[in-house]
């Protein structure tokens, strides 16, 4: 696993499936545009919802949980990193959120 900056996974928004693994309350404070929202504890569960040729880029609050399951994900065949910081660096950025 990878641990990317805000500015490499916003240049990678359209080649990337942004995996959000904030709880519920968390992601009312904003997403990324078109992240897909799973939380951590959902993920075996809903992992079909993934597709494994596309490469994932793990988000969370602050990066420990992203980093976390960028691993689990990329034992599981898929290619996946985290960013580092989290949606706290993420919006420190400007970046936008929904």
């Amino acid at each position: 696993m990878a641990e990317i900056t805000v500015t490499d996974a916003e240049q990678r928004l359209s080649t990337a499936r942004i995996l959000d693994v904030r709880e519920d309350f968390e992601v009312e404070e904003g997403m990324i545009p078109g992240a897909l929202h799973i939380p951590m504890g959902q993920l075996q569960a809903r992992l079909s919802e993934l597709d494994p040729a596309v490469p994932v880029i793990v988000v969370c609050r602050g990066g420990n949980r992203s980093a976390r399951v960028a691993d689990a994900l990329n034992g599981a065949g898929f290619t996946a990193d985290t960013m580092a910081g989290g949606m706290v660096a993420w919006t420190r950025a400007g970046l936008p959120t929904t």
